[in-house]
């Protein structure tokens, strides 16, 4: 079992930038694959990024493209999310999910999920 606790989220302005953070529990995870995904309110949950387990492929939503970078750190146990060029549009609340059956942009695969962080952008 992975246990996920996100951190990094916050009131930041538009333009600006932030590095969430995802810290995983247990000895696995460099066998997951991990996603970043982001929930407005009224909205349905939306894949940001996506990284294999060996990190040697990343993948974005079009909406982040050119502004957001995710890369993993497995010595930490830790997935990160740069973001920057920040927009009122990227307001939401951030998860990170781990998959154990390699990357994908739907929630349905991901088998572990953490608490989120929220990040508003101000105009």
């Amino acid at each position: 079992q992975v246990q996920l606790v996100e951190s990094g989220g916050g009131l930041v302005q538009a333009g600006g930038s932030l590095r969430l953070s995802c810290a995983a529990s247990g000895r696995t995870f460099s066998s997951y694959a991990m996603g970043w995904f982001r929930q407005a309110p009224g909205k349905e949950r939306d894949i940001v990024a996506a990284i294999t387990s060996s990190g040697d492929r990343r993948y974005y939503a079009d909406s982040v493209k050119g502004r957001a970078t995710i890369s993993r750190d497995s010595a930490k146990n830790t997935v990160y999310l740069q973001m920057s060029s920040l927009k009122p549009e990227d307001t939401a609340v951030y998860y990170c999910a781990a998959s154990n059956r390699g990357t994908s942009y739907y929630t349905k695969n991901y088998d572990y999920w953490g608490q989120g962080t929220q990040v508003t952008v101000s105009s």
